[in-house]
């Protein structure tokens, strides 16, 4: 597939940051968000969407949305999920560039420049990745790695001969619009990724390397529900490549 033309000026960005109890991780994550993106010299925003979290994950945010308009805070009551948080977020701005990352600060924020020009260049998709070269996995232990490398391998069927990402289910990327509009992407899980390299309209993927740090305070979101989702999510996508259910035409990622 061809490669899309490079943004003609530097578009809006919107930074989606999933949280749930991140009380002690968020006002450093969004002043490190804050510093990376600056000198871009770009028009961002970043949407904080809180799953409602009580210990005073929102208080922080708010506080920090006071004094820069850049940062907004999205609270949703009675659902859980990291994907479907992302949805929402991506749903209440109007960018053309989206973008995704955690925010516990295994991702880092000073990877977000490189990202944005991989866009920029005419990317449509750009992944902050742990297995392309250069990246590394951190400080997992031999059986976690097993068991992501198992995860990345049951992937290679579904994903597209020529743009296949070495690291499909990272939590840290950027996509256009363009690419991901009137797509109902699964709500449930921590995956949204691996639905954006198979079902999205995508020409070119770029992974930029990083090495996924470790928490800097709270406790992992990683239980037995987040690898059942990601089960169902897996099913759905043979089932849909291999003709076995039809997809709902309504639109998940929609302003």
């Amino acid at each position: 597939m061809a490669e899309r033309a490079p943004l003609v000026a530097p578009f809006k960005l919107a930074l989606v940051i999933p949280t749930l109890c991140e009380a002690e991780n968020i006002a450093r994550v969004l002043g490190m968000a804050r510093a990376a993106l600056d000198p871009l010299a770009i028009d961002y925003e970043i949407i904080v969407v809180d799953d409602d979290s009580r210990d005073g994950t929102g208080d922080v945010v708010s506080r920090i949305a006071g004094e820069d308009e850049r940062v907004r805070l999205i609270v949703r009551k009675g659902e859980r999920g990291l994907s479907g948080a992302v949805l929402d977020g991506w749903r209440a701005t109007d960018a053309p560039v989206l973008g995704v990352m955690d925010a516990d600060l295994q991702h880092p924020p000073e990877l977000l420049p490189e990202l944005y020009a991989a866009i920029a260049d005419g990317r449509d998709l750009a992944i902050g990745s742990r297995y392309t070269p250069g990246g590394e996995l951190g400080g997992w232990n031999p059986l976690r790695k097993l068991l992501s490398a198992a995860a990345v391998w049951a992937t290679w069927p579904l994903q597209r001969r020529r743009l296949r990402a070495k690291d499909p289910m990272s939590g840290f990327f950027l996509v256009r619009r363009a690419a991901v509009d009137r797509i109902e992407f699964q709500r449930a899980g921590f995956k949204l990724l691996l639905e954006v390299l198979v079902r999205a309209r995508l020409a070119s993927v770029e992974e930029v390397p990083f090495v996924f740090g470790s928490r800097y305070r709270g406790a992992s979101k990683a239980n037995f529900k987040v690898a059942w989702d990601y089960g169902k999510l897996l099913a759905r996508l043979y089932a849909g490549k291999y003709g076995l259910r039809r997809e709902s035409p309504r639109s998940a990622v929609e302003n």
